[in-house]
Parts: structure tokens; C-alpha cells; sequence
């Protein structure tokens, strides 16, 4: 779907648009491997975080785990798409 839409935009064929896209994926992907930030302008940051172990527990049975220590991929959010989404924030409180 995303390979199609950047197809249309930029008129590259569609085959290319995929092809750009999984490479830059890849190299984002390679990125954060090696522990560096990626920013996307306009988007937001993509950062490696890493989590202690800790104890979960089984919601359903109430039965404590250990939850090993990793690494995760966290998005913060650039102003310009935090003021995109504020109008579908103050509709979403309004409903409720």
C-alpha cells in the first residue's frame, strides 16, 4: 500500500518506490542496530531504549514472570506531528 501510494505521488514505477522504501527501511533498521537515533524530519525520532528485567504477571491467571532485559525501538513524536494529530485528539475527547 505504501510502495503503491509513493508510486502515484512521485510517478516512479511502482516496483522502484518499493524498492527505495524496503532500502531505506534497511538502513534505518541498520541504524538502530548499532544503537544510533534516526530522525525523520517532519515525523519524529526513532530511538533505542533499553528495559530492565522486571516481574509481569499473567493477566488472566495472576501468575508472575520474569520479563528478561531488551532493547526496544521507541518514536518521539516531532512537534510538527504532534500538532497534526491534536485536532484528532480534541474530536476523540469530545466524544467520549
Amino acid at each position: 500500500m505504501l510502495g503503491e501510494s509513493v508510486a502515484d505521488a512521485t510517478g516512479l514505477s511502482r516496483h522502484d518506490a518499493v524498492q527505495i522504501g524496503e532500502r531505506m527501511f534497511e538502513l534505518i533498521g541498520d541504524a538502530l542496530k548499532r544503537g544510533e537515533s534516526v530522525k525523520l524530519s517532519g515525523f519524529g525520532t526513532l530511538d533505542v531504549r533499553s528495559r530492565a528485567e522486571r516481574i509481569g504477571r499473567n493477566p488472566r491467571t495472576g501468575q508472575e514472570h520474569r520479563i528478561a532485559p531488551h532493547h526496544t525501538v521507541v518514536l518521539i513524536p516531532s512537534a510538527r506531528l504532534r500538532d497534526a494529530l491534536e485536532p484528532a485528539r480534541a474530536a476523540t475527547k469530545v466524544q467520549k
